[in-house]
């Protein structure tokens, strides 16, 4: 076990995979000379060669098209794109090629790369560099999305998407970059598998990411009124544990989803629209949802702070369906 923050766990987890494969190979945008803009690449470089980490072109485009090529040619690449609201520029790449292939190709071709990408608000970076788009991409036949909330995380769901045969786009909060934990490398995670972060039996509040803590706080919170909120940390969205989920429903009979994108055709809708399907008998009120406004990030550090998912709002959620 070790003590690191959830940037050091993914730079320990690049690290391992490509001292255990030597088909792994890292590139995009200042990840090599420069570490990477949140410093996830520093000293790949040094220890691995020039062959194996390479600084690209500002291209997107050609970075996930390079990267699928490289993928269907026999090597395991990880690529950067440096914020996830520069992924619109790679679109046809990982929507149109990279998803496709497998089926295309009659199962006899596979794109075994990872896009890693940060997403996510509160460093007031702006509409164009905040937003989180994971619904974009989970919303793509022949796509997996992993969305890992701690370091353990961080590192065994990073490992996994690497050995996935095929592509994974891996989403990290760069908010979270700082926050440390406990890291056991030895710890395996399966992608598609939810994680109970908090035990409870009245309420079930789903989310991922981020906003996974904000729960915690949340619960914590109203632990003191003998309300017990069970926390679900979905971690990955395509595909999404939808046993685990149902399992919790039928435990409290109440449901809050939040996540930190907009709450407007959201992952928590898809997730909502399942529960009511598949486990309707189960719920004693209507599923919430908690998610953004449908607008565009603010700059100003007080416009954000509205505008972002807080705790209140979880609170408020979690009365609402308990009323």
């Amino acid at each position: 076990m070790a003590e690191l923050r959830y940037v050091q766990a993914v730079n320990q987890a690049l690290m391992d995979s490509m001292q255990a494969d030597e088909s792994v190979v890292v590139f995009g945008e200042d990840i090599a000379l420069a570490g990477g803009s949140f410093k996830a690449t520093r000293g790949l470089l040094d220890a691995f060669g020039s062959s194996r980490v390479r600084d690209t072109p500002i291209s997107e485009a050609s970075i996930v098209s390079a990267a699928v090529g490289a993928a269907m040619s026999g090597l395991k690449p990880v690529v950067e794109i440096m914020f996830m609201d520069f992924m619109a520029i790679a679109m046809d790449g990982l929507v149109n090629q990279a998803a496709k292939a497998r089926f295309m190709f009659g199962g006899r071709s596979s794109v075994p790369m990872v896009l890693r990408t940060p997403h996510g608000g509160g460093l007031n970076a702006g509409p164009q560099h905040s937003q989180c788009l994971e619904a974009w991409v989970a919303h793509v036949p022949g796509l997996k999305v992993v969305c890992p909330s701690n370091a353990q995380d961080a590192y065994s769901l990073l490992r996994a998407a690497i050995q996935d045969p095929d592509p994974v786009v891996f989403v990290e909060h760069k908010g979270m970059y700082g926050r440390k934990g406990s890291v056991d490398i030895e710890q395996l995670a399966e992608i598609g598998k939810a994680s109970i972060v908090r035990s409870g039996t009245d309420v079930t509040l789903v989310t991922y990411g981020a906003t996974v803590h904000l729960a915690l706080e949340a619960a914590q919170q109203l632990e003191g009124e003998n309300i017990r909120v069970e926390v679900l940390d979905l971690r990955s969205l395509q595909p999404w544990d939808h046993a685990a989920v149902f399992e919790s429903v039928a435990r409290t009979h109440r449901v809050v989803i939040a996540h930190e994108a907009v709450q407007a055709f959201g992952a928590g809708a898809e997730i909502a629209a399942w529960i009511s399907e598949e486990a309707f008998d189960e719920l004693d009120a209507p599923v919430v949802r908690v998610g953004a406004p449908f607008m565009p990030v603010p700059f100003a550090t007080s416009l954000e702070k509205q505008y972002a998912v807080n705790t209140d709002r979880l609170i408020a959620a979690i009365r609402k369906t308990l009323a």
